[in-house]
């Protein structure tokens, strides 16, 4: 069974086989065991010690067999972004030129540099190991998410953002970079990118702050700005069915799309359901495919089902789900055992894919 949990420290050599795997471009899963370790403790620490408002805290997850114990992706969500070290991208703007001279009416874009100091809550890390890239495991690494989000609302903004991945070749370099961003930060493009982990300083210091016309960048750098790496499609697909839309923001350094949503709006926080977990399991029956599944006395179907006793206890996994007419929710046996369930103790749950609640 597979199921998402808050990283350990023991958990440093998976999580650094997985980041071999990632090809470079993933920035906040750094092939680097100190950058990791440093990651890992500071979200373990994180994940004991909750503060009463958000303040930048990262909540790093990992996807794990829990019968090989390995480690197959992983996913965070970010507090605030912004703050000390500010939160940087590229803002698409528009201007109208008319001249009534040369009967000229169009409208004109230019990226025009941004700094936010004061942002929004962020979910990124999102990796899952290319051999388990099927079924649900991708829901489960992405959606699980947002159920710590509603467990815990108090620790994040309103407003949530996920920077996807640009345009980068296969060998790693980025067109956009190399007709903007090189010319003035004077560093390979892999290397500034990196850096950004570590001091920002340098964007405040070499950045452009003028405006910068669209139309006089080269056309194959054009044509990125705001496309998305062909391996982040089916991310921002699933993004965009829980809410989040593309805003008129980019990556500074190779154009990759930014996505936001109100968490008021996110479809996993607002069709949670908390309850408490109850004992017994569903009758077995037949099932296929992810639809609904009737017996005599109830409704069986696929549930992401999390453990919210604590934050520290926070386990999620798909299961099915039975809910009887008195409310209580049965779950089955290995599903309790592998979320570390005993009965009574609080769950929340929603449903895999976008369909009505038991």
């Amino acid at each position: 069974m597979f199921v998402l949990r808050p990283v350990k420290e023991d958990d440093l050599e998976g999580v650094y086989q997985l980041a071999l795997k990632t090809g470079g471009g993933l920035t906040t899963l750094p092939p680097d065991k100190e950058k990791l370790h440093e990651k890992i403790r500071e979200s373990v620490k994180n994940f004991h010690f909750l503060p009463s408002k958000p303040s930048g805290e990262t909540y790093f997850f990992v996807l794990e067999d829990t019968e090989s114990k390995n480690i197959l992706g992983t996913s965070a969500v970010y507090s605030k972004v912004g703050g000390f070290q500010p939160f940087w991208t590229y803002e698409i703007k528009r201007v109208q030129k008319i001249s009534k001279l040369l009967n000229v009416n169009k409208e004109v874009k230019y990226l025009q540099v941004k700094m936010e100091h004061n942002g929004p809550s962020e979910v990124g890390t999102l990796f899952l190991d290319p051999d388990f890239r099927h079924g649900s495991n991708g829901r489960l690494l992405s959606l699980s998410r947002f159920l710590f989000v509603a467990e815990y609302r108090q620790l994040f903004e309103g407003s949530i953002v996920a920077e996807l991945r640009g345009r980068i070749d296969p060998q790693g370099e980025s067109v956009f970079w190399d007709c903007l961003g090189a010319h003035f930060f004077d560093v390979p493009f892999e290397k500034a990118d990196l850096m950004v982990n570590e001091d920002k300083s340098f964007i405040d210091e070499l950045m452009p702050k003028h405006p910068i016309y669209i139309s006089l960048l080269p056309k194959e750098a054009q044509v990125v700005i705001g496309m998305v790496h062909d391996d982040s499609r089916p991310a921002m697909r699933l993004l965009e069915q829980e809410g989040f839309k593309q805003i008129d923001e980019v990556d500074i350094f190779e154009a990759g799309p930014i996505v936001e949503a109100q968490l008021d709006d996110i479809r996993t926080i607002n069709e949670s359901i908390r309850t408490a977990c109850a004992k017994g399991k569903p009758e077995s029956v037949e099932q296929s495919g992810w639809g609904q599944i009737e017996n005599s006395n109830d409704t069986l179907r696929y549930y992401l089902v999390a453990n919210v006793k604590s934050a520290q206890d926070f386990r999620v996994t798909v299961s099915e789900v039975a809910l009887d007419q008195s409310g209580s929710l049965s779950l089955p046996k290995d599903t309790v055992e592998a979320l570390q369930l005993s009965p009574g103790d609080p769950v929340r749950y929603v449903a895999v894919r976008g369909e009505r609640k038991l």
